[in-house]
């Protein structure tokens, strides 16, 4: 089984967030950047085919050459070989499209992204590279077992989870549940040494169209101050909640 991973490149969600040129780029400036955390699920899962069942497993991502520790990092906790697109990542479906072209070169059997990334959290590049591809998809994956051309797979639906059966070619936007953060790998010394070794391939990116353009960011509105009130004196406490905070 062949099986490529997805790779996202995240900044760190201990990181502080600030944007430049007039609140219209991210400030990259001492933000630390890992791998996104579904992706990570999803690439220790791909882990665990490549050892009980002789998987190879790559792993790819759009971006700069900023991107590529990202993707050394994945060739430490054990993936065979890693792909950049050499192209900046903007919106969903110019990603997905230039993922979608480096599977179908590839032709792979299992194709594993998260679910979503955490910073723009849009979650829709798995589906868009399962539409371009014609293959099958599940999303919100929590389980996945496969035997030979088949695959069943847990996802989780409003209320509880689902368990549906499917064949190969197979998308899945994976998450937290596909394994435990328990399961998750820290690169050893010797993990880091090969992954020097392994290939590191950087692609040119297709003509695509971009659907989206970011045109500013803004952050939340700061919290507001808090009120203690003694829960001695209600009649305080109800004034406050009629006359301010308006909720009754």
């Amino acid at each position: 089984m062949k099986i490529i991973v997805c790779i996202s490149h995240v900044p760190d969600t201990t990181s502080k967030i600030n944007f430049v040129d007039d609140d219209t780029k991210f400030d990259t400036n001492g933000v630390q950047f890992v791998i996104n955390p579904n992706d990570e699920f999803g690439l220790t899962r791909a882990m665990w085919f490549k050892e009980k069942q002789g998987a190879t497993v790559h792993v790819a991502n759009v971006g700069g050459q900023e991107t590529e520790p990202t993707l050394r990092k994945c060739l430490a906790i054990g993936a065979d070989a890693a792909i950049r697109v050499n192209t900046e990542a903007t919106d969903g479906f110019a990603v997905a499209k230039q993922l979608a072209n480096v599977i179908k070169d590839g032709e792979y059997d299992l194709i594993i992204a998260g679910r979503e990334s955490i910073d723009y959290n849009g979650g829709m590049v798995p589906g868009m590279i399962a539409g371009l591809l014609n293959a099958n998809f599940v999303n919100n994956c929590i389980g996945l077992e496969v035997d030979g051309s088949n695959a069943k797979a847990v996802r989780e639906i409003d209320g509880g989870k689902e368990t549906v059966t499917t064949s190969l070619p197979l998308v899945v936007g994976g998450q937290k549940g596909i394994v435990e953060e328990s399961d998750l790998r820290i690169p050893n010394m010797r993990g880091i040494m090969m992954a020097r070794q392994k290939p590191l391939t950087i692609v040119e990116p297709a003509e695509v169209n971009r659907g989206t353009t970011s045109v500013s960011f803004e952050k939340p509105t700061p919290k507001g101050a808090v009120t203690l009130v003694s829960p001695d004196n209600l009649d305080e406490l109800v004034n406050l909640l009629h006359s301010e905070a308006k909720v009754i």
